[in-house]
């Protein structure tokens, strides 16, 4: 059973604009990118958010998903909106910034926003005493902190407690796999990371700048920022940045 909430969202814009794939990260869910998509929309913008699998359920569905299965929901998503647009822009936060990246790689789009995107994990995060996959099984899970945040969609809070073990590999694949295509993609970027971000170390926005084949490329570090970019207390200047960006394009 999907958790209310964290559905899929499609906003229709004024059709002068480009339409954006808005793509939330790792047991995530859409209501993390519903603020941004609101605002997107208010601006004229046409947005879709759809739910990656084993996201917005239960810990144990994402068990039963990988990394390709969410990259293959991502491209099914770009494929629907080719059916009524030719000029796409993606947006992701946290994993959902790799997974743009990744699409970016094998399709055409005409820009691309990674916010919080990881290349490295920060070291807060003890992926260093993750045990060997091969030693894992699927009742292994990591808990995870209760969010509270406010100001903030509610389905926004409703993460899951405990994560299978075995998908943060599947996250690490995502990663690997976007680390290596960045030669690939040439489409105008925006990388925005917080210096504060105790889940995808900031190294990972320099690194994305250094090595992405795009000619047209910015970053945006923002002091004291943590990881949650499109939730955080004046986040609405990060929508403004974004929308600069877009508006350029």
């Amino acid at each position: 059973m999907i958790i209310e909430g964290t559905e899929p969202f499609f906003f229709p814009g004024n059709g002068k604009k480009e339409v954006v794939l808005l793509l939330h990260g790792f047991a995530g869910n859409t209501a993390e990118l519903l603020p941004l998509g609101n605002f997107l929309k208010a601006q004229g913008y046409t947005v879709f958010a759809p739910r990656l699998p084993g996201h917005g359920t239960t810990a144990e569905d994402m068990l039963r998903t990988k990394a390709e299965d969410w990259l293959d929901a991502v491209r099914d998503a770009y494929a629907v909106l080719k059916g009524f647009a030719q000029e796409i822009v993606v947006v992701g936060a946290s994993m959902g910034g790799s997974l743009a990246l990744l699409l970016a790689a094998e399709k055409q789009v005409k820009g691309i926003v990674a916010l919080s995107a990881p290349i490295f994990i920060a070291k807060e995060q003890g992926i260093s005493a993750l045990p060997p996959k091969e030693m894992l099984m699927p009742s292994d899970f990591t808990p995870e902190m209760e969010r509270n945040l406010e100001n903030v969609p509610p389905a926004a809070n409703l993460i899951y407690t405990k994560i299978p073990l075995l998908s943060v590999y599947d996250l690490l694949d995502v990663v690997e796999r976007t680390k290596n295509c960045l030669p690939q993609i040439t489409a105008p970027a925006l990388i925005i990371h917080g210096n504060a971000d105790t889940m995808a170390a900031v190294e990972s926005a320099r690194y994305i700048v250094n090595n992405i084949g795009s000619s047209q490329k910015e970053i945006v570090l923002l002091d004291g920022a943590g990881h949650l970019l499109p939730l955080m207390e004046g986040r609405e200047n990060i929508f403004k940045k974004i929308v600069t960006f877009l508006d350029k394009l």
